[in-house]
């Protein structure tokens, strides 16, 4: 699996996952800030994202082990690895499974549990749009709008809305396969990380993703974890509370 990626900086790699419907770019501000603090920051996108291969196979063992080829080719030597959300949960998976590759972790926004399809509005839109018949993000946008009425979740999904060859308009993402497989999107982790590395937890203040009662488990399955609250900050915590999250990852990382 050829992973697309951006690199940014010198030193301690980090590698960092974005989550569903997500891509590398999602997180290319707090990289830059990252990297001006002597890290090699290596923003993925993810399979069936972005520009990485569209593929019938949409896990997070494949994700884990996608991980895990990549750190094998670019010869990186226990980097830092976080992920929010769908990308916190790859990283759970390839940390369990590959506990000798990493060196810390961060997780941001998302809890070890199951969760149930909830992406249902989200989907129900993206596949409204006729690419066929849209001739600007405009259009696009009116068509999404019937369905996710809040516009700055709008605007993120349709950067995955790029030109073809002939001037119209694809996704980037793999929308038939992450609509097919979106259940195991919110598959649980049931594995225990066997080795007391340490693991940092990220939530949003606002966000339900990660509940007071989730952190049982999460101590449960890594043992050498803590969470930390951003106050007033949702989902997407590193787009709310940028600066608050840069000082929590630097703080853990050194």
């Amino acid at each position: 699996m050829e992973l697309n990626y951006k690199v940014i900086g010198e030193g301690k790699p980090l590698i960092i996952l974005h989550g569903v419907f997500g891509s590398a770019d999602n997180w290319l501000t707090i990289a830059k800030e990252l990297a001006e603090h002597h890290f090699k920051v290596y923003l993925l996108d993810q399979r069936n994202h972005g520009d990485s291969p569209h593929i019938d196979e949409f896990s997070y063992q494949a994700m884990a082990d996608d991980l895990h080829e990549f750190i094998e080719k670019h010869e990186l030597d226990k980097p830092f690895i976080l992920g929010h959300s769908m990308g916190g949960k790859a990283a759970m998976k390839f940390s369990v499974n590959y506990s000798d590759e990493w060196e810390k972790m961060i997780v941001v926004d998302i809890a070890p549990k199951a969760y149930p399809v909830h992406h249902d509005k989200i989907l129900a839109g993206l596949k409204s749009i006729d690419l066929d018949a849209i001739k600007s993000r405009g259009d696009a946008d009116k068509q999404l709008a019937e369905h996710v009425p809040d516009l700055g979740t709008r605007q993120f999904l349709l950067k995955n809305l790029a030109r073809n060859d002939s001037g119209g308009y694809k996704w980037k993402l793999n929308l038939e396969v992450i609509d097919k497989n979106i259940e195991a999107i919110g598959e649980g982790q049931e594995d225990r990380l066997a080795i007391e590395k340490e693991v940092l937890f990220i939530r949003g203040g606002k966000s339900d993703y990660v509940k007071d009662s989730d952190i049982i488990l999460i101590t449960q399955l890594f043992p050498n974890a803590e969470v930390k609250t951003i106050a007033g900050a949702g989902h997407w915590v590193h787009a709310e509370k940028s600066k608050e999250v840069i000082e929590l990852i630097l703080d853990f990382l050194r």
